[in-house]
């Protein structure tokens, strides 16, 4: 299970919706701490029966906070330690993991060009950028290809395309989750299209954060390679 939402009542009633069991899950990757894709952990481990191995960055439990439209937290909304008590098997590495055969953390991303971090982190009294190291996705592998399924994109998504081939020295095939376009200069999106389809890139999912303009740009660019994700929304990729 890649994050768990905002919300654990509605992760649950999804998965239900789905005819997925809590139980059926064997590991779980948390992209980044940010409360919208963690909210969901504390039911989740609390509907399992078996405690269960949380993959992430080390730097998930950092506190966070945004300072517009007012100051508001916007980390992971539980401690490690208590998150633990109810099942929770962290492992937190900065570099990629292999999670199961041709399943794997990315590590943190090298960032060559922008990137689209947001937020401050709380140090004592100070507030510092955020530079969401954190940012991580899952490389799966397809035969001589791969997918690669973000969680926001934070890191920038030409940054988490150009990495993922680098690590893995395989072109990617389809690129699943949110690309943080929400809001991007015209620049950014026609510079994130361009650098997309020069690395070749077969199929676009994009969703959560890219924005409706990011996903209009990207289906006007690349027709009908792209597929919005929606709730619900199943995709099969067959070695």
């Amino acid at each position: 299970m890649v994050d768990a939402g905002t919300d654990g009542t509605i992760l649950l009633h999804n998965m239900e919706a789905l005819n997925i069991s809590p139980n059926e899950i064997d590991a779980v990757f948390i992209t980044h701490g940010h409360y919208d894709h963690t909210g969901g952990l504390e039911k989740f481990l609390t509907a399992r029966k078996d405690s269960i191995v949380v993959y992430a960055h080390p730097d998930i439990f950092l506190r966070r906070v945004a300072l517009k439209p007012k100051r508001r937290k916007i980390g992971i909304p539980f401690s490690q330690e208590h998150l633990e008590k109810l099942g929770a098997n962290f492992i937190l590495k900065e570099k990629p993991v292999k999670i199961f055969d041709g399943v794997y953390t990315s590590g943190e991303i090298e960032r060559t060009t922008w990137d689209r971090s947001v937020g401050h982190v709380v140090d004592g009294r100070k507030l510092i950028k955020d530079p969401l190291k954190d940012d991580m996705s899952l490389l799966v592998e397809l035969g001589g290809k791969m997918v690669v399924i973000t969680g926001c994109g934070h890191s920038g998504i030409l940054n988490i395309v150009r990495h993922s081939i680098k690590l893995m020295n395989k072109p990617i095939f389809a690129l699943v989750g949110g690309f943080h376009l929400t809001g991007a200069k015209r620049n950014i999106l026609e510079d994130a299209i361009k650098g997309i389809s020069a690395l070749g890139v077969e199929k676009l999912y994009p969703g959560h954060c890219t924005g409706f303009d990011g996903i209009c740009s990207f289906m006007s660019a690349f027709g009908s390679k792209v597929e919005p994700l929606y709730v619900g929304k199943e995709v099969k990729f067959v070695h």
